[in-house]
């Protein structure tokens, strides 16, 4: 099996006013004080078990506090975060770099998650001789993430941490915020979100030469959308100057499975319809007072999937596939029985409706691998959600069967919520160990060939594209997260309501778009599957499903190289 074993250690998360305690072998390797001595700049080394050679990966913090208006936050949320990949054989200062890709991320989903496609594309630019690099950038309201379980590289002891509250370090977990503690995310919408990024990128890059001449501003899926407001946006007050515009701080724009713009449209579908958001007819003051009372959810919510409880056990999962991914997985009967966690694992493990309602076979009655578990929560013959689906293998150890929960499994009525794979689970509750056949073994000649009731394939080689073992890495060892527990409602608010006089006061410079080069590139059975919108010329990474652009592997099974790391080198070469 051509998978890699090796279990890595871990970064402790930031939170509070605490420092980041390293936890893997690594150095600080950047400060910078103020003119009082404050200290407004960190970056340390991050280790990484990554089988892409010739990267260093460091966790790049800079002080920007927020104004005095937003209210009371923790201290860490006046910080911004990004992880920056670089050539190991380039140059030390980003200004040296040949290019610097910033990417913003997408709905629930933090800086971790670019790990794979990263190192892709900035080792496959030093193989061309030329040293870029890759900076993912981590949202604002990440900072009240703790990560300290999964930063112990141990999947009790993460368990013990967030559900038993067993100390790790000498810390107690504070539970899962709820929305009384999220105030000062009322505020925080689509104009701090470019705000933040300006401000990043003139901290980090001060010489607008510089921006202008070797940024190219991008992101993945609605970091499509961010990266059209800030190309469009003017960060002085004064349209008449243009050396603070958004497009005046890059050279050509990305978009991975997205399209760099100022509307939803492209992405409608995506986002799920029991998320609790406001009704967008209600208007922009009104849905803002209502983020400001606390009347309505300051963070993206829902009792499936999308809330910080069950977005904390994704990380979990990818720790006991790293650690020991053979093994048969106790993390089902370790977990407790909330009503999140209940609700959430009838939704993933239920084959039908009636066994949704009744809660047998649960997913306690089956005998997994820690691989499998994670294969389930991910794989997008297994989770329904397109957003949240990978291409990463399939069951095996034991026979298979549709999985007719929800209904919309395997249509193409809303490819962009649900996707279009048919969708899978274990048949024997109490039977044999189910495993997992990762991506490079799809299609091998011990390939079992599962098929679906209707004599459908349920995947083959060409549908399969990133490596479990990667993804877990991603989700796991990374000191920022790979998804977002707190995603702010006023983000996607904002941009629902972008008719509003004031969200289309933010597009100050409508030609800021084309203003540059644009590479997109789509996942071929990702959210604009069989809907490219008029215009786009886009690359098309067939088999791909939404995460995969960012995730997939750098060899591909038919032998060729990644699709979406090569076409990303090739525009950092010459954007035009």
């Amino acid at each position: 099996m051509n998978t890699s074993r090796r279990r890595g250690k871990t970064l402790r998360a930031l939170r509070g006013v605490a420092p980041a305690v390293l936890l893997t072998v690594g150095a600080l390797t950047g400060a910078a004080p103020d003119a009082r001595g404050a200290q407004t700049r960190t970056e340390t080394a991050v280790v990484s078990t990554s089988p892409v050679r010739g990267v260093t990966e460091t966790m790049v913090r800079v002080r920007a506090p927020l104004p005095a208006s937003f209210g009371a936050r923790p201290a860490a949320c006046d910080w911004l975060s990004y992880l920056r990949y670089r050539s190991s054989g380039g140059p030390a200062a980003s200004a040296d770099a040949d290019r610097i890709l910033v990417a913003q991320p997408g709905i629930l989903e933090g800086a971790g998650a670019f790990d794979s496609v990263a190192r892709n594309t900035v080792a496959r630019a030093a193989a061309q001789g030329r040293h870029i690099e890759f900076w993912a950038l981590d949202r604002r309201s990440n900072c009240l993430e703790d990560r300290t379980g999964v930063a112990s590289g141990d999947q009790h002891t993460a368990v013990d941490y967030y559900y038993r509250d067993k100390p790790v370090a000498g810390r107690t977990f504070e539970g899962f915020l709820g929305n009384g503690d999220l105030g000062w995310m009322a505020r925080l919408g689509i104009e701090r979100t470019v705000r933040d990024q300006y401000d990043l990128l003139t901290a980090e890059l001060p010489d607008q030469r510089v921006r202008a001449q070797k940024v190219l501003c991008g992101g993945h899926s609605l970091g499509g959308v961010i990266t059209g407001y800030f190309a469009t946006a003017d960060f002085d007050g004064d349209r008449t100057t243009t050396a603070d515009a958004g497009h005046r701080q890059c050279a050509g724009y990305f978009a991975l499975d997205t399209t760099v713009s100022t509307t939803l449209a492209d992405l409608s579908g995506s986002i799920p319809d029991d998320t609790n958001l406001p009704d967008v007819g209600l208007g922009h003051g009104a849905v803002q007072a209502g983020l400001d009372s606390g009347l309505l959810p300051r963070s993206l919510s829902a009792p499936v999937l999308l809330n910080p409880e069950t977005m904390t056990l994704l990380a979990i999962a990818g720790m006991g596939a790293l650690e020991d991914p053979d093994g048969e997985a106790t993390l089902p009967n370790d977990l407790p029985r909330t009503t999140n966690i209940d609700v959430t694992n009838r939704f993933l493990f239920s084959e039908d409706t009636p066994t949704f309602l009744s809660g047998t076979p649960a997913v306690r009655d089956f005998r997994l691998t820690n691989e499998a578990v994670l294969g389930a929560l991910m794989d997008d013959h297994s989770v329904p959600l397109a957003f949240l689906q990978s291409s990463v293998g399939f069951f095996d150890g034991g026979p298979v069967v549709d999985k007719n929960f929800p209904a919309a499994n395997g249509s193409g009525a809303q490819p962009a919520l649900f996707g279009r794979e048919y969708k899978a689970i274990p048949d024997r509750p109490g039977g044999p160990l189910y495993t997992w056949r990762n991506y490079d073994r799809v299609g091998d000649a011990d390939d079992p060939g599962y098929r679906s009731a209707d004599g459908t394939p349920f995947t083959g080689a060409g549908k399969e594209v990133t490596d479990i073992q990667e993804l877990a890495r991603s989700m796991a060892q990374q000191p920022l997260d790979f998804t977002e527990q707190y995603f702010p409602t006023k983000l996607v608010t904002d941009l629902q309501l972008a008719g509003s006089p004031q969200v289309e006061r933010l597009v100050v410079h409508p030609d800021g778009l084309t203003a540059h080069p644009t590479l997109t590139v789509l996942a071929g059975d990702g959210l604009l599957a069989g809907r490219v919108p008029a215009g786009l010329d886009p690359v098309i990474a067939d088999g791909y499903q939404h995460l995969d652009v960012l995730t997939a592997a750098p060899t591909q099974n038919d032998g060729r190289p990644e699709p979406v790391s090569t076409s990303l080198t090739e525009f950092a070469r010459d954007p035009a």
